[in-house]
């Protein structure tokens, strides 16, 4: 849903989009529809995006900002990163209100996880 001067879309590059989209895909079920060779989009993730041809990557350290999914058993989730290519870039870490970890997909992209406990 459109709703004004709220977030809507957000869009990443991605190395391999072919790789990239088979590690969503398998990691968190994600469906994503091509628009040309250099572009490809997914919905229903809670904000919408896509991902574009490109060697460039978004890390929080170069001033990126920084996508942060939520799951239930963190532990699980961070295994399936690993099984399907993911690299662990911050183990799980505590904070005030839970955990988290970071980690690079198959192109590079920073992103994280955190739950409310391990």
């Amino acid at each position: 849903m459109n709703i004004r001067e709220k977030l809507n879309y957000v869009e990443y590059p991605a190395s391999d989009l072919n790789t990239t989209k088979i590690f969503f895909s398998e990691v968190f079920g994600w469906k994503f529809t091509d628009y040309g060779p250099e572009y490809t989009a997914f919905d229903n993730q809670g904000l919408e995006g896509g991902f574009y041809q490109s060697q460039l990557v978004s890390r929080p350290r170069n001033g990126a900002g920084l996508l942060i999914f939520y799951s239930s058993d963190i532990t699980s989730t961070q295994r399936k990163i690993e099984e399907h290519g993911g690299i662990i870039t911050e183990p799980i870490f505590d904070f005030p209100g839970g955990c988290r970890f970071h980690f690079t997909e198959p192109s590079g992209n920073e992103f994280a996880v955190w739950s409310e406990s391990r």
